[in-house]
């Protein structure tokens, strides 16, 4: 059974930071492309930062880029996202997201939702202006 769990979201003001994590169990973590989006109220779920079983390929969203920092561990079958200078505009329920190396389909579907298969249930991350 996969599972994907988050943790490490919170309230924080704008400026600050925050590192979420996700666990990930029931996948051999090395051979699958990584993922973490976000969704606002009211808004779609969009991508913000993904990469290649080796981190050969990194990609984040253009509102993130510069301030959040994707990384993972694959010896400890874990994701990261270290979050700094963050906005109010970054308020969202942020979910980890996985797909299998075999099923990828590239091209331009990093931050397409339906390019990945797994999902973790997400944690709030709340900042105040």
């Amino acid at each position: 059974q996969v599972q994907l769990v988050e943790s490490g979201g919170g309230s924080v003001q704008a400026g600050g930071s925050l590192r979420l994590s996700c666990v990930a169990s029931g996948i051999t973590f090395r051979t699958y492309y990584m993922g973490w989006f976000r969704q606002a109220p009211g808004k779609e779920r969009e991508g913000v930062a993904a990469s290649s079983p080796g981190s050969t390929q990194l990609y984040y969203s253009d509102s993130v880029k510069g301030r959040f920092t994707f990384s993972r561990d694959n010896a400890k079958n874990t994701l990261y996202l270290q979050m700094n200078s963050l906005k109010p505009e970054d308020t969202a329920m942020y979910y980890c997201a996985a797909e299998h190396s075999g099923r990828w389909r590239g091209g331009g579907s990093w931050f397409s939702s339906s390019s990945w298969e797994y999902w973790g249930q997400g944690t709030q991350v709340s900042v105040s202006s």
